[in-house]
């Protein structure tokens, strides 16, 4: 089974199950469709994290790029920087994905990335027809792009996304020739090209033209990190996520929240519910956005925000009214979530990102590689634990999830979307526990997104009786016609000798089956 965003992607990885390969095989195929199917969320120059079950056993991938070693606070305020811009070369780190992908392939791979590549470079090479959602998306970037981004460096963006003048529209085809030769040529290399070779070259000498501080030595340094998962407790299931510099903790840390409130199967649709929810997430953001960093900068150990006692302190915080955090940070973000499983019983929870849509509004010429802006999620302030600084990553949005029971594989699940990812995982994750949803219905449920303060957006499908309840309990409350915002997921269980999936509804999702 291969659940995604997009039916080719999806089609691409079953296509590996079938030529007989394994579930490692199928998700790379599908991730390196995406970065062509779906060009307005990942590609080759962002970052990726993957949770793999390989014989029973889970793996963690970090595959997320640290910011280059020229760059510093002081360099950037002596240009005049007061913080770090969401475009242009500041915000761009070490592309990680494509050192992640071809880690996972050596380690559990059992096809040649080149086979594994073809799907891909066939759509980039001879087109494949845009979606509705994907034209929107396409869209929207091209507006905000042509509004703030005129100068020299992003010329090479709009030649390669919007080569007539315009983005392309619902029915159109398309085609990334540039990107069908870049990607050719990590399969050939195993993505030595991209980090010591002729793509490496080429990023150093456009970073340089244009005063970025990303270099080859630092594309020649990197390498993807495996981590162990972290875990917590939650009902009768283990749920699992990346350590940080990952925002994977700030999900486990309000499932511990909320797990010691008693809600039962008919509680679903009370505002009391969501109310629970939505204090348990701001108290965990809070303190994870205090706290969390790239893990060796982090003051707080991991495992005291995952205690029992981190989490009675902050259940008696919560009141019958809305709480009134700090200020947090309210970005958008550009993610695609993937999941796989094979005959043999290895699963695959696998993410990857530019960040904000196309992320940084550069592609580096005839590359066709839209290099990310993950940098902008560091902090400007000397004194904060995710400051900027040399050769450090960044607080992570992008979050793969699984869950275990008794420690033996279910399945993974991911919820994509900049800040609501940690949202959208406890949401799905408590709708699977404490209300006895099935994998689609999980997904489907009418969800919440906390914005900062006490603002709340929720879906139109939300019950009138719970945005009206959720008003009375001091929430600020925003009902919102659009519901893209709200994060898209994926999900593949075990039920038995049985796989179920479910997709996406907001957006475009298949689960392909074979």
């Amino acid at each position: 089974m291969v659940a995604t965003s997009n039916a080719l992607a999806a089609q691409a990885g079953l296509e590996m199950l079938k030529k007989g390969g394994n579930a490692v095989d199928a998700a790379l195929a599908a991730a390196a469709c995406l970065t062509v199917l779906e060009p307005t969320s990942n590609g080759i120059g962002g970052d990726a994290f993957a949770i793999v079950a390989f014989q029973g056993e889970l793996y963690g991938l970090n595959a997320s790029g640290p910011a280059p070693q020229a760059i510093s606070l002081r360099a950037l305020q002596e240009q005049g920087y007061k913080e770090i811009p969401k475009y242009g070369f500041v915000p761009v780190n070490v592309p990680g994905a494509p050192a992640g992908w071809a880690a996972l392939s050596k380690r559990f791979g059992r096809l040649d990335l080149k086979e594994v590549f073809a799907p891909a470079v066939d759509y980039a090479e001879n087109g494949y027809p845009v979606s509705p959602v994907l034209s929107r998306q396409w869209n929207r970037a091209f507006e905000i792009y042509s509004k703030h981004l005129q100068s020299e460096e992003y010329k090479p963006w709009f030649d390669t996304f919007a080569p007539e003048g315009r983005p392309p529209q619902a029915g159109e085809m398309v085609r990334l020739r540039d990107h069908a030769k870049t990607l050719s040529l990590i399969a050939d290399t195993k993505a030595e090209a991209f980090y010591r070779g002729e793509i490496a070259e080429r990023i150093d000498s456009f970073s340089k033209k244009h005063g970025g501080y990303l270099r080859a030595e630092d594309l020649a340094a990197y390498q993807a990190e495996w981590v162990d998962p972290i875990f917590t407790k939650y009902g009768d299931l283990e749920v699992w996520e990346i350590p940080p510099n990952g925002q994977g903790i700030v999900a486990l840390m309000a499932l511990n929240i909320l797990r010691g409130f008693d809600l039962k199967p008919e509680d679903k649709h009370a505002a009391r519910t969501y109310h629970l929810q939505i204090e348990a997430l701001k108290l965990a953001f809070t303190d994870a956005q205090k706290y969390v960093a790239d893990d060796k900068h982090m003051q707080a150990s991991v495992s005291y925000l995952l205690s029992e006692e981190w989490a009675k302190e902050k259940r008696k915080l919560i009141r019958s009214d809305a709480l009134l955090p700090p200020p947090s940070q309210e970005v958008k973000g550009g993610t695609v979530y993937l999941c796989t499983a094979d005959a043999e019983g290895n699963m695959v929870s696998f993410i990857q990102s530019n960040y904000m849509g196309f992320g940084s509004g550069l592609v580096v010429p005839g590359t066709g590689i839209a290099l990310h802006n993950r940098g902008h999620n560091f902090s400007f302030d000397p004194q904060h634990v995710n400051c900027l600084a040399p050769g450090k990553r960044p607080y992570h949005t992008i979050i793969p999830g699984f869950l275990t029971k008794d420690r033996r594989p279910l399945g993974p699940l991911g919820v994509m979307g900049g800040f609501m990812q940690p949202q959208g995982h406890v949401q799905v994750v408590m709708n699977l526990v404490n209300f006895g949803h099935n994998p689609q219905a999980a997904l489907d449920a009418p969800r919440f997104q906390w914005i900062k303060g006490n603002q709340v957006q929720l879906e139109k499908t939300m019950p009138q009786e719970v945005v009206e309840q959720l008003a009375s309990l001091g929430h600020e409350i925003t009902v919102t016609e659009e519901n893209t915002g709200y994060g898209r997921g994926q999900i593949i269980l075990k039920a038995g000798d049985v796989l179920v999936g479910g997709t996406e509804s907001r957006v475009d999702g298949t689960v392909a089956v074979w």
